[in-house]
């Protein structure tokens, strides 16, 4: 963790310093070496919160993005139960930072926990994810709303134990170093919105900047079941439309009997 308390201070992690978890209030040590991140640990060597993961430069480098008072904040559910959460608005939105793999129950679990909130994903951490993006984004069909796409295949684009998530995902690429210098794609952030529209995922491109004063300046990234659902009414419009078309042809096309026009009328052999 990044910070614990002295005084009743949020401190960050300095040589021989000692604290308390703001989790659990049990003493942690400062661990200052020279290949990991500077950060805090249990003396006991127990993690309080068994949602916590190793925290990577990734992570940090996200954080620093935030106000220090939105990083690990900690969370309440109705029940009491209590989890650290990487960084909480002052609107109540969690933001989750995930580089290793995650179970899908643990994604659902945590999903439910904190209810208002969205992940950011390392997609540079497995050297296959992004290739697989490339591969995929064919399936990307834009909508008519710049920056918004559809795709019936969205496991083709992205990790497939993320493609049921409840809550926004938001793939982060940047980390990957693209075949071809004139690749730009991974400079911008790819969310894939939770739920469907007929069956298609809808899926948005962000840029930084766009992400942060979404995230900093309302309860959600984006309003995404409004979204979702306009975009399968437009489906379904178009579907209507479709076949209202297909029936107008065919009833032209059909409205002459066969024998009309001809000057006698044939005998059916039916």
């Amino acid at each position: 963790m990044r910070f614990a308390l002295i005084n009743n201070e949020r401190v960050e992690a300095t040589p021989k310093l000692k604290g308390l978890c703001p989790g659990c209030g049990q003493s942690v040590t400062a661990k200052c070496g020279k290949y990991r991140i500077w950060h805090w640990a249990h003396e006991a060597k127990k993690n309080c919160d068994k949602w916590w993961e190793t925290e990577t430069a990734w992570h940090r480098n996200w954080k620093d993005q935030f106000p220090r008072e939105w990083q690990e904040k900690v969370h309440y559910d109705q029940s009491g139960e209590k989890h650290i959460a990487d960084v909480k608005t002052s609107h109540d939105l969690v933001i989750e930072f995930q580089h290793s793999h995650l179970d899908p129950q643990e994604r659902n679990t945590r999903e439910s926990f904190y209810g208002n909130m969205l992940w950011v994903v390392n997609g540079a951490r497995l050297k296959r994810d992004y290739p697989r993006f490339l591969k995929g984004k064919g399936t990307l069909k834009g909508l008519p709303v710049q920056g918004f796409y559809l795709t019936p295949f969205p496991e083709e684009c992205f990790p497939s134990a993320w493609c049921e998530s409840k809550v926004p995902v938001i793939f982060d690429f940047r980390g990957v170093a693209p075949d071809n210098p004139k690749d730009k794609i991974h400079e911008t952030l790819w969310c894939l919105l939770p739920g469907r529209a007929e069956g298609h995922a809808v899926v948005a491109r962000l840029s930084l900047q766009g992400f942060f004063s979404a995230v900093s300046g309302g309860s959600q990234l984006l309003p995404y079941q409004e979204i979702v659902a306009t975009v399968a009414q437009g489906i379904r419009q178009q579907r209507e439309n479709a076949a209202k078309q297909a029936r107008s042809l065919f009833q032209r096309q059909f409205r002459r009997r066969p024998w009309q026009g001809t000057g006698r009328r044939r005998r059916s052999r039916f």
